[in-house]
């Protein structure tokens, strides 16, 4: 397995590679899980050329704090990706060789997808994520990108930055992988104690009671039930719970024939903020 981290070196070895060779591209920021290891295999499956970035971009973080708290495991990651195949090439750039001397964010017209849920409450987040992806999509010019759906508004986001940077590749949504509790695997749950660990299952649960309920109940009594569970849970500190149509992720009112609808939870243990979402129908 090689670790590069200049884009120079990154692209003498791309470059060699055959005409016919795809390249699937993981972007990820590092602390890996088997969440990543699943985007991963499928991309072994199908590519030919497998590019996993581990990259904590400074852009999409608007709290200081959170940044410099961000688990950084490199060698851990490596090895971890080691056990999965030894051809997986892993990119791992400074923050200048990213951006240069300018590490600021580009500012995109995402339109009303970027006002909703995760683009009200970090401002500037989704700038970010646009602005170090078309970075690298452009030094690593994969076929296929993977994202999970654990981060579905930012999976949608990606669709539209490859259609306003006019970017040649295919962006692959995978589903969300869970610990046996329930509890969607993030980088993030290694900063969480284990009481705090214990308790974020509370997450999970209630995206799961939303989705038994979901015919039954209306949008308002469900939202208010998660809300006011929330509140008497004394290890959690709800940020928002929203219901939205998967089309536009517009927080969604009453519920309408022929429409699609996921559940969104965001969500504080302590100072690490978890999110997670499930689809409604």
């Amino acid at each position: 397995m090689k670790i590069y981290h200049t884009t120079k070196r990154l692209q003498e070895i791309l470059h060699v590679t055959p005409i016919e060779t795809s390249i699937g591209f993981i972007p990820t920021m590092g602390a890996l899980h088997e969440g990543h290891i699943s985007l991963v295999e499928r991309a072994l499956k199908e590519n030919t050329v497998v590019v996993v970035s581990i990259f904590v971009n400074p852009t999409q973080f608007d709290n200081e704090g959170d940044l410099s708290k961000y688990p950084r495991t490199l060698e851990e990651d490596s090895k971890l990706l080691s056990q999965t195949s030894q051809d997986i090439i892993i990119f791992a750039p400074t923050p200048a060789e990213v951006y240069g001397t300018a590490i600021k964010s580009k500012k995109y017209d995402f339109g009303k997808l970027a006002n909703e849920m995760e683009g009200k409450h970090r401002k500037g987040h989704f700038d970010g994520v646009g602005t170090v992806l078309n970075h690298l999509f452009r030094i690593i010019e994969p076929d296929r990108a993977y994202f999970g759906e654990k981060d579905f508004q930012q999976l949608q986001i990606v669709k539209k930055l490859v259609v306003l940077e006019n970017l040649p590749v295919t962006i692959v949504g995978c589903p969300i992988l869970r610990e046996t509790d329930g509890l969607a695997m993030s980088s993030r749950n290694k900063r969480l104690t284990v009481e705090q660990r214990e308790n974020a299952v509370f997450i999970s649960e209630i995206l799961k009671i939303t989705q038994q309920q979901f015919q039954e109940k209306t949008i308002e009594e469900l939202t208010q039930f998660a809300e006011n569970t929330f509140a008497e849970n004394k290890h959690l500190d709800l940020e928002y719970f929203e219901i939205a149509n998967i089309k536009n992720l517009k927080t969604a009112k009453k519920k309408k024939e022929g429409k699609k609808y996921r559940a969104f939870i965001a969500a504080f243990a302590g100072e690490v903020r978890l999110i997670d979402n499930l689809a409604l129908n």
